[in-house]
């Protein structure tokens, strides 16, 4: 029997008596301003402007439609390179996660978005440059792997089980707040462009923000000092070797073969970007309105992460099983609520037909603008309160930062390979309209695939055996640090 295979077997070998009470242990956490710096809340929100300032900036910058390009090709398959190079490395970033430690990883990731706003920036001054679009893409999406997978353990792990929607919440919403200050940056700046596509300036502000974010991880607290608001620390596990990293993905699919129901449900986590920014955004508008657009879809995405996470997944006062229903329910009517009403002006608009030279597009002062421009605040309800919900199915099923890193890897994994599919259709100019409904489709089977998941593997605790990772034979436990190892008994 090979070392791999012996080292499954031992799963669970441990003894579930001693973990319980490793896991019920109660530390006293740090007081004064250590325990605003060491708080989880701060921590979070630190994380938080992580995101604000690379993908924040991504987010704005795709929100645009093509990048803020006239021209969208060469923003399509850049976004394919992006997500097909997070498919592939968000299968294992869960790994490198483990390995490098979320500070490291998280600081590996940034780097790849200051390079993808400079190639843009290349393509204004450089119209032939789009090949270099490209190539920061694909470099940017395993970039982006690492980022999410890092952050996805951190925010996950860090709440109480009572406080992950509210968490996720206060994430969302900063993170949030880099797409609607992009946004804000580019309707600025181009308010009076009659060019249909953002000036050098727009670039520029955006790379110095991404630039920022890169060196902020630095300034982040190191995970193994965290102690819950509970007293609880959170548990981190470090393998001893590469090849029990791996090991790890395939312990996490044995042993919660659950997760395999959510994956129609990640799949379709950015599949519905493209017609959105590229097929809607992008095809109907003028650039101002493009700009506006973009910052009202952003903005309402904070709405909608804090009215799900805090109002629908966080009330105690209701089980936590009732709750994983109730969120499945309002994602699912959100769902149809929002493509029936884009199937109605989809219908009147085809890419030959937008894309024609001298194509009317839709200002802010038209009459019909603000009728449209409340679909894109719909979908930004829509998209925060699905990726919320997501990620609170997840922190549902395990409190381990090692299983929810490999959980949040698969996430990523899907979700890009969704997107990477749709943004190369979209390259390739397929109709408008097989892009909307395929969206459609797909969101209407995820929620239908997860809800087995929910009824069956949702409970209202998370119980020890929820915990397999951190029980394989040559896990080293991280010790609580010194100034939190005053026990309260």
């Amino acid at each position: 029997m090979s070392d791999a295979q012996t080292e499954v077997e031992k799963l669970g070998s441990g003894s579930s008596e001693d973990s319980g009470s490793q896991r019920a242990e109660i530390f006293e956490r740090p007081t004064g301003w250590r325990g605003y710096y060491y708080h989880p809340i701060t921590q979070v929100s630190m994380l938080g402007f992580v995101c604000f300032m690379c993908p924040g900036m991504f987010n704005a910058l795709t929100g645009l439609g093509g990048g803020g390009q006239v021209n969208t090709t060469d923003s399509a398959n850049s976004n394919a390179a992006v997500y097909a190079t997070f498919a592939f490395f968000g299968f294992f970033s869960g790994s490198v996660n483990n390995v490098l430690g979320p500070r490291r990883t998280l600081m590996l990731g940034t780097w790849g978005y200051s390079l993808y706003v400079a190639s843009f920036l290349a393509v204004n001054i450089h119209p032939g440059a789009g090949s270099f679009v490209v190539a920061a893409g694909a470099i940017l999406g395993a970039c982006a792997a690492f980022l999410w997978t890092a952050q996805g353990s951190l925010m996950m792990s860090y709440p109480t089980e009572a406080q992950k929607g509210m968490f996720i919440s206060i994430f969302w919403a900063i993170f949030n707040l880099g797409g609607v200050v992009g946004s804000a940056v580019a309707f600025g700046n181009n308010f009076n462009s009659t060019a249909n596509g953002v000036g050098n300036g727009t670039y520029i502000g955006f790379l110095i923000l991404t630039l920022i974010g890169v060196f902020l991880p630095l300034f982040m607290a190191d995970p193994d000092k965290m102690i819950r608001t509970d007293g609880t620390r959170v548990n981190l596990v470090r393998h001893p070797s590469w090849k029990t990293e791996f090991l790890s993905l395939f312990i996490a699919l044995k042993t919660d073969p659950w997760i395999i129901l959510l994956f129609p449900m990640f799949l379709a986590s950015n599949y519905f970007y493209t017609w959105q920014f590229n097929d809607y955004n992008a095809a109907l508008f003028t650039i101002r309105a493009r700009g506006l657009n973009n910052f009202m879809y952003w903005s309402s995405q904070i709405f909608g992460s804090v009215f799900i996470g805090y109002f629908v997944l966080d009330q105690n006062k209701v089980r936590r099983r009732v709750r994983a229903f109730y969120g499945w329910a309002l994602v699912f009517f959100m769902v149809f609520v929002v493509h029936i009403w884009a199937y109605f002006y989809q219908k009147t608009y085809t890419r030959a037909e937008e894309t024609a030279k001298g194509a009317y597009k839709i200002d802010i002062y038209d009459s019909s603008y603000p009728a449209h421009v409340w679909l894109m605040i719909f979908y930004g309800f829509l998209d925060s309160m699905w990726q919320t919900y997501a990620y609170w199915l997840m922190g549902a099923m395990s409190n381990d930062p090692a299983k929810l890193a490999v959980f949040t890897g698969f996430y990523k994994c899907m979700q890009s390979t969704g997107a990477a599919g749709i943004w190369a259709a979209d390259g390739a100019s397929d109709p408008y309209m097989n892009i909307f409904l395929s969206t459609w489709c797909l969101a209407v089977g995820g929620m239908i695939f997860a809800a087995p998941m929910v009824y069956l593997r949702v409970t209202d605790h998370t119980s020890i055996e929820d915990e397999v990772l951190m029980q394989i034979e040559g896990v080293e436990r991280i010790e609580a640090p010194v100034i939190a190892m005053a026990n309260k008994a």
